[in-house]
């Protein structure tokens, strides 16, 4: 059975343990471009009344949820951003960067403090937690969300050059997008590294997660007569021969910039 995620230590009402803290500028920029320029979050955002959005665990500074909001306006510039952190010292820092009521600091974890958002994004919140326990934070986050919300659930490396995420509605998840610089990598299953808590311990054989790394390796390796075009135009050519086998959802203009958004139909 899961357990709930435990109380951090002396906060009767924030649920979840700090993280590591580690943060750069642009580290999220990949998530927030995908936020902005693909239809499932940005239409949440423009049909509804109360332009929420909590950006949870943000780390030691809070550059990444500063960038988050500039980035969001641009999709609804009277969007609201909360930034929600368990440690106080954190937060202090959250509040020089503070612009009430658009961009705003507060303590709080898995409940958020309250908050009802439109969107939540929680980002390299679930790595240290058991599979149980964050399948357990799922399902709190997303009783807090308002009706129609979103969930933006994931993982990145350092500087943000690897990162897969999924996202989820009050249903359970229904996307899985995986995002990288493609230069980066030296084959695409170099992102299982990355993968969210709720995939990285099944990329085993016999398992879907290690079917579709596996197939984009195929890929890229037949899209290998490309590559004097560079990386991309190889990435490109990887997603087009994915797409005739698996339920890719996006089109040429994401997979330029990196990105391949699947069904999560394809873990059932």
């Amino acid at each position: 059975m899961a357990r709930t995620p435990r109380l951090a230590a002396g906060r009767a009402r924030a649920l979840g343990v700090p993280t590591r803290g580690t943060t750069n500028p642009n580290r999220l920029r990949k998530v927030d471009r995908w936020m902005t320029g693909t239809p499932w979050v940005a239409s949440a955002l423009r049909s509804t009344p109360d332009p929420l959005v909590v950006d949870l665990g943000y780390g030691s500074s809070p550059v990444t949820t500063v960038e988050l909001a500039a980035r969001l306006r641009t999709v609804r510039p009277d969007v609201r951003v909360l930034g929600l952190e368990l440690d106080p010292e954190r937060v202090e820092a959250g509040k020089a960067a503070a612009d009430p009521p658009f961009l705003d600091f507060r303590r709080g974890g898995f409940e958020l403090a309250g908050a009802l958002p439109t969107v939540l994004r929680a980002f390299n919140v679930l790595r240290q937690y058991t599979e149980p326990d964050a399948a357990a934070a799922w399902q709190t986050m997303l009783s807090r969300l308002a009706p129609g919300g979103l969930l933006v659930e994931g993982t990145c490396d350092e500087i943000g050059r690897r990162c897969c995420w999924v996202t989820l509605s009050a249903d359970g998840p229904f996307l899985f997008t995986l995002a990288c610089l493609p230069s980066d990598l030296a084959q695409p299953s170099d992102l299982a590294e990355r993968l969210p808590k709720s995939l990285i311990h099944k990329n085993i054989p016999g398992e879907r997660i290690h079917d579709l790394l596996t197939a984009l390796d195929t890929h890229w390796a037949a899209a290998a007569p490309l590559s004097p075009y560079g990386p991309r135009a190889r990435w490109v050519e990887t997603v087009r021969r994915l797409s005739s086998d698996w339920p890719v959802l996006d089109n040429r203009k994401r997979w330029r910039l990196g990105e391949v958004t699947l069904s999560w139909e394809i873990f059932h």
